[in-house]
């Protein structure tokens, strides 16, 4: 019979979790990127199969449902954390500026999906600011998150008994 906390730290839950977390990223970052007409100018959607990367509104609906399953992943996991994990783990400084990069990252995305819909107007600067702050956020959090994986920083620490 395991205990709570090899049932808080199952081998299985960690590893699924950060390949689904790095699949989104990679999906995200990559039509994020084809919102921004580049595709088609440097003749990557030239490369057999990338053919649709040219097309903004596929790579916009796409950059959606990706956002949409990264926020599904972060409820579920702040979820199992508070329901199961906080009790055996902390949160370290590594994790909690992940957190905050991450959580910036969606607000400012937040106020780009309200900027594209038709009843909603920001001013031309406010509009520039969004976007370049959804960018800038979005970089820092992807060398933060380097930078932790290269020092080897985890985002829970167990709870010393």
């Amino acid at each position: 019979m395991k205990t709570k906390i090899e049932t808080a730290t199952a081998p299985g839950r960690p590893k699924t979790l950060r390949r689904l977390y790095i699949l989104t990223f990679i999906v995200l970052a990559f039509t994020g990127f084809g919102q921004m007409p580049i595709f088609k100018r440097y003749g990557l959607s030239s490369i057999p199969g990338l053919g649709w990367s040219a097309n903004y509104y596929a790579t916009h609906y796409i950059h959606y449902l990706g956002a949409i399953f990264l926020i599904a992943l972060m409820a579920y996991t702040a979820a199992d954390f508070f329901a199961s994990r906080r009790k055996y783990f902390r949160l370290t400084k590594a994790g909690v500026l992940q957190i905050a990069l991450l959580s910036a990252v969606v607000a400012t995305g937040v106020f780009r999906v309200l900027k594209n819909l038709p009843d909603v107007v920001f001013s031309p600067g406010f509009t520039m600011f969004i976007d370049l702050s959804h960018l800038a956020f979005m970089m820092l959090y992807f060398l933060a998150a380097l930078f932790l994986l290269i020092t080897g920083r985890k985002w829970l620490s167990p709870i010393q008994r």
